[in-house]
């Protein structure tokens, strides 16, 4: 849209709100025309069940045009808080908007005052834009009426401290169980010495092997018992974070010297000795 007509524009809306301007109360059922630059004499009261209604219309010489941009602005002369409302504005050019109590931010409810009501006007360009002070509008409070709850923002900061329950650690099985499986496992160890001589083992070459590899064979035969401990700590007492390491190392150790046993007993196999 080019610059001059964004001009008249503002300059044609300015004209329609002075001429045109509507302020209505529904308490009063009063209508009030603005002048140009100059407020009304007295302010407009808004009660609890009163609407404030405005109307305008926009022109682009003699054709009604839409803005870019309408709005009535409320601020607080004290705290110069303020806050705006946008008209809703057709294609023809014809505006509305319609204001209660209900619409006001909370901190213009905090008791009865008076606020300046200003009317802004603007579009794309260069113009300058149209901005008055329209009225001034009173607020009035009903003592008996209850405060409006108000919603506190939210704030980022430190949280109270959260102390974690954790699950209790596992309990261990009855007693009864553990005892049978125990005994189970006692019993099994004549029987898988029964078997093993039954195969042929040579319990005569135990100080044979011992001597030619007696490092291996001992450290083997040690891993194996200490592995075996390390099962009864875990099941009595150890976590899994205390059992894995020790597991690996004594896994290794034992890896090593079994291979190495197994060796020395392979070479007296080859030699014919059974």
């Amino acid at each position: 849209m080019p610059t001059r007509s964004v001009r008249r524009i503002a300059q044609q809306t300015a004209r329609q709100v002075i001429t045109e301007e509507a302020l209505s109360s529904v308490k009063e059922r009063r209508k009030r025309n603005l002048v140009e630059n100059k407020p009304l004499p007295d302010p407009i009261s808004l009660g609890e069940s009163d609407t404030l209604k405005i109307l305008l219309t926009a022109n682009e010489g003699k054709k009604a045009s839409r803005p870019h941009q309408a709005f009535l602005l409320l601020r607080e002369p004290k705290s110069n808080l303020d806050t705006s409302f946008p008209l809703s504005i057709k294609d023809s050019g014809k505006g509305k908007l319609e204001l209660t109590q209900k619409d006001l931010p909370v901190q213009f409810l905090s008791g009865s005052q008076t606020l300046s009501a200003s009317l802004i006007i603007a579009s794309f360009g260069s113009s300058k834009p149209y901005r008055n002070h329209a009225f001034d509008l009173k607020v009035e409070l009903e003592s008996s009426s209850p405060p409006r709850p108000v919603d506190m923002p939210l704030r980022y900061g430190k949280l109270p401290e959260i102390h974690h329950i954790f699950k209790p650690d596992p309990t261990s099985p009855p007693k009864i169980i553990t005892v049978v499986f125990a005994v189970a496992v006692i019993a099994a160890l004549p029987s898988l010495l029964i078997v093993w001589l039954s195969l042929g083992a040579n319990v005569n070459h135990t100080s044979k092997a011992f001597g030619s590899s007696p490092l291996s064979h001992t450290a083997f035969f040690l891993s194996v018992l200490t592995m075996e401990g390390i099962f009864f700590m875990y099941y009595t007492s150890w976590n899994l974070f205390q059992t894995l390491p020790a597991a690996a190392v004594v896994g290794l150790v034992s890896f090593l010297s079994g291979s190495r046993a197994l060796r020395e007993v392979q070479e007296r196999r080859i030699a014919g000795l059974r």
